[in-house]
């Protein structure tokens, strides 16, 4: 064990980003050898707290330390705490093993965070092929109990998705119906009538129509539209007022 980690709290941490196609999510590889066996499976960015570090500056220091993104928006959703939740198969045990951590029983606080992979510069990554971004539908296994880790930050996500204005942290700043169409259903796993779509989001004051279409595709170029947030938060404030 490290010196000067707090030996049974550590901290996970779900980073979503969109592509305009897919939800992913950020995970990194966890390899060990027995045997002069190289394992390789997949976890969450996570790790142990410093002795009297606070939560959330832990989140964000070992998110950076892992795969080089900062200055994210880390929101705690959930803490994870059953007694077997690192022992999940043979290969968590041996990985436990060989850190000296078999006896322990850590709790994790769970973040998530989004991220927008149209302005991502690659340069925010560890340039290592340990990190990468996998669509969420295509996980099917992860260390430990990160599999549950997830599934509760994407339903935690769903739940915002309905309440706040999040959609407009994964998408680029410019965009169109058809790809705040393509997040909502990716998200929430459903399909949505196109027409019924557009008219009930064309009509929010705080979706800008710009006099820009999208350039350099196939199909006829869409038009594209801005999120105010200054009007939102004038709206919401309205309906405060007027409740």
């Amino acid at each position: 064990m490290q010196t000067g980690l707090i030996p049974n709290v550590s901290v996970d941490c779900v980073v979503f980003g969109f592509d305009l196609t897919n939800l992913n999510v950020l995970l990194i590889d966890r390899d060990f050898t027995k045997e002069g066996i190289v394992y390789h499976d997949l976890k969450l960015p996570g790790d142990l707290i410093r002795m009297y570090e606070d939560l959330d500056d832990a989140a964000g220091r070992i998110l950076h330390e892992e795969t080089g993104l900062s200055n994210l928006k880390l929101k705690q959703f959930r803490s994870f705490g059953s007694p077997n939740r690192l022992k999940r198969n043979e290969h968590d045990l041996e990985w436990l093993r060989q850190n000296d951590r078999t006896e322990e029983h850590i709790i994790t606080i769970a973040y998530y965070s989004l991220l927008n992979m149209a302005e991502l510069n690659s340069t925010k990554l560890i340039i290592n092929d340990n990190v990468k971004f996998c669509p969420v539908n295509e996980v099917i296994d992860l260390v430990m109990d990160h599999m549950e880790i997830l599934k509760g930050a994407l339903e935690h996500l769903r739940l915002e998705l309905l309440s706040q204005p999040i959609a407009f942290d994964l998408l680029p700043e410019k965009f169109t119906l058809s790809q705040m169409q393509k997040l909502y259903e990716v998200i929430l796993g459903k399909t949505f009538d196109k027409r019924n779509f557009r008219k009930k989001f064309a009509s929010m004051k705080y979706l800008i129509p710009l006099n820009e279409k999208e350039v350099g595709v196939a199909h006829s170029p869409a038009r594209l539209y801005l999120f105010s947030r200054e009007v939102y938060v004038k709206i919401m404030d309205g309906n405060m007022v007027n409740t």
